[in-house]
């Protein structure tokens, strides 16, 4: 992707999340130059991986097949194997009319995913069989706390207010009708490197190719010099 590409979508985000009322910590209007005077006092939010992040699944086709997310908070995989302190983790996440999140499920994570306004969110949900291909059993997930058994590929409409525990091993693959959808992740704790797992072959991470300044920070980036962006 672009990194334009990438900058009309967080000015779109930002805009979007805004006008749903719903507000973002401070950092995520920092700029390269409040990174750069940050220091190790960010220490904490690069290591957690909090922030923006977007994805086109290595597809080349942000609008089709993409997401944009911002990371609130999230502990750490020695919290969660410990069972104590942050073993928890919440997301916003823009999800585009029509726009695809591809199948994909997680080894360790429960996850509840949550309308948070906009148009209707659409799951498409399957279990993993043993060999991580899709099962053709009965998927049972609990819709705001009631159960809920589809079949296997079954479709689930989340209008606004809505949610879905999702449970590992479950895959899930989503899109939005009606209207773009503001959604929400809460969920134990996230790690994008080692707990995904997509029915394709697909890049977690964009590559960018580097035609202007970055407007925010990704979390890909945190670990790059920007030099005289700065």
């Amino acid at each position: 992707m672009k990194r334009s590409e990438i900058n009309r979508a967080l000015r779109e985000g930002e805009a979007f999340i805004a006008g749903h009322g719903f507000l973002l910590p401070p950092f995520a209007a920092w700029t390269l130059r409040d990174w750069a005077r940050l220091g190790e006092d960010g220490r904490e939010l690069k290591e957690h991986a909090l922030g923006w992040d977007l994805t086109d699944f290595g597809l080349g086709d942000y609008g089709r097949f993409g997401l944009l997310m911002f990371t609130l908070r999230n502990g750490s995989s020695g919290e969660a194997r410990a069972g104590i302190g942050r073993t928890y983790a919440e997301k916003v996440l823009l999800v585009g009319d029509g726009q695809v999140t591809k199948f994909h499920f997680h080894h360790r994570k429960t996850e509840d995913i949550i309308n948070r306004g906009g148009g209707q969110l659409e799951l498409t949900l399957y279990n993993a069989a043993a060999d991580d291909t899709l099962a053709d059993t009965a998927v049972v997930v609990q819709v705001d706390g009631l159960t809920r058994t589809l079949e296997a590929g079954g479709t689930l409409l989340l209008g606004p207010g809505e949610s879905v525990t999702l449970r590992p091993r479950q895959y899930h693959q989503f899109t939005a009708r009606g209207g773009t959808v503001l959604a929400g992740e809460v969920s134990s704790v996230n790690d994008d490197h080692a707990d995904n797992v997509f029915l394709e072959a697909l890049g977690r991470f964009p590559v960018i190719q580097e035609d202007e300044a970055p407007y925010r920070l990704l979390v890909g980036d945190y670990q790059q010099d920007w030099g005289e962006a700065r």
